[in-house]
């Protein structure tokens, strides 16, 4: 499997629509940086951008609450990395899960219904969730 950074994810992939992507991490390693694009490895869904972005938009003082990390475990943060790598917490997930559902409420999108799935996954296997940005 190649492995790629993440601002060759576009050629990588071919798309000319940029996506967020979204697994569930087995095994997190404590100091490991996340930083290396590999949707496969963690079963990766797709979210499109404009989801995202209108989400980021209308829920950002709510999502700013939300606990994450970026890359790796020593860089703590709130919310999602727009654009490179975020480590949602198990701790994070029920209130990470409950702003997709009410976002959800009104873009009624199957995109984001799939990710509540993964997200209840998740919490129920007490397991990270990573996000790779655009």
């Amino acid at each position: 499997m190649q492995k790629v950074d993440l601002l060759d994810r576009q050629t990588y992939r071919g798309d000319s629509l940029a996506r967020h992507e979204f697994g569930i991490i087995d095994f997190l390693e404590e100091k490991k940086w996340y930083s290396v694009y590999e949707p496969e490895k963690y079963n990766c869904i797709s979210v499109s951008e404009d989801l995202i972005e209108e989400l980021i938009i209308k829920y950002n003082e709510e999502l700013l609450t939300i606990k994450t990390y970026f890359q790796t475990r020593s860089q703590p943060g709130s919310g999602l990395d727009y654009c490179g790598v975020t480590l949602i917490p198990p701790e994070s997930l029920e209130g990470f899960r409950n702003i997709i559902i009410k976002a959800n409420s009104q873009y009624q999108s199957q995109e984001l219904q799939t990710l509540v799935e993964m997200i209840n996954r998740a919490i129920k296997k007490g397991k990270y969730l990573i996000h790779y940005g655009i």
